[in-house]
């Protein structure tokens, strides 16, 4: 009996390769993709203003990032002598407001580059629920701010894909190359409800959808629906039955990765694994001949690939160790 249900997922039309220039952004598999990537040795800039899981935040963000904008200052709040931005999450902090403002500017010029010159943007939707403060308006974050200040609203999915239609519209002229990815995110945002959570993803799925559809430049990548239909089972879910298990997202990044990367990519992937896991590796005696002797032929191997890709950090760490030993 078969007790699994797959489904095929066509080869991208636009697929991504070590040339590539890449930004992921949105909720916590946005993180957990950019991340793989960076450990391949992509060219990747993951979520510079820190998690975020509303589309409607994630448009303002982009909007402010193309167009350059100065932090709005109404937005900012101080905690425990910090300052966060309510269209940021807790990541972007600073000790003064001016230490706020500083960063925020990097990191909307960071992000600007990558739109004005990558080759893909990856958003990965998390939720349709958003919070509303009294005075600011939709937020990215509360804060840990007293919760009567806030009310909790379900987003229109036709105001939200007015809004991004806009906004990826600006983005294709400034930048006709770059390709855009959707998903929806596989984790679970139960303490809204399991009926909300669920009705939350749908609308995000249809937003998806109807992006897809207006626009040239956009693909869906189905996350949400190898964790629901090829992963069902809680046994694909860590303790809290709500984030996927390292075992869920090496198998959905599987999925990607036969979808986005051309074979010689794979490939290439493949290599970069092998030498991650010898760096990895912790030997039994560390001054025997053998140990140093793995470490000389890691070094040729990173020689090697370093040609291509940057291995200096590591290069360097393992230099060290071969003149400890040799010392």
């Amino acid at each position: 009996m078969n007790w699994f249900t797959s489904f095929e997922i066509p080869p991208a039309s636009a697929p991504i390769s070590h040339h590539s220039k890449v930004l992921s952004m949105g909720s916590c598999f946005a993180q957990v993709v950019g991340s793989k990537l960076e450990s391949c040795k992509f060219d990747v800039l993951t979520n510079p203003f820190g998690t975020i899981f509303h589309p409607k935040i994630l448009n303002r963000l982009l909007d402010h990032a193309l167009f350059n904008d100065s932090m709005d200052e109404s937005g900012v709040l101080e905690r425990d002598g910090l300052y966060f931005h309510y269209k940021a999450h807790s990541d972007l902090v600073g000790k003064s407001i001016e230490e706020l403002r500083q960063k925020w500017n990097s990191k909307i010029k960071e992000t600007h580059e990558y739109l004005s010159s990558g080759t893909h943007l990856i958003l990965t939707f998390g939720t349709a629920w958003i919070y509303e403060h009294q005075d600011f308006g939709s937020v990215a974050n509360c804060h840990k701010q007293p919760q009567k200040i806030f009310e909790k609203k379900l987003s229109s999915m036709q105001k939200m894909l007015l809004d991004l239609e806009i906004t990826l519209g600006n983005i294709s002229r400034s930048n006709p190359n770059l390709k855009f990815i959707l998903t929806v995110s596989p984790v679970r945002h139960i303490k809204d409800g399991i009926p909300e959570n669920q009705l939350s993803k749908s609308i995000l799925r249809l937003l998806c959808h109807e992006l897809e559809k207006k626009l040239e430049s956009v693909s869906y990548f189905p996350a949400y629906e190898i964790m629901m239909d090829e992963l069902r089972d809680y046994r694909f879910y860590k303790e809290d039955r709500i984030h996927p298990t390292a075992e869920a997202e090496n198998y959905i990044w599987k999925r990607f990765s036969e979808t986005y990367f051309p074979k010689e990519t794979q490939i290439k992937i493949s290599e970069i694994q092998k030498i991650q896991q010898e760096l990895a590796h912790r030997p039994l005696n560390p001054e025997s001949g053998s140990h140093r002797k793995f470490l000389q032929n890691l070094r040729s191997k990173l020689e090697q690939m370093g040609t291509e890709f940057d291995f200096s950090k590591e290069m360097k760490l393992v230099t060290t160790e071969l003149e400890k030993l040799n010392s």
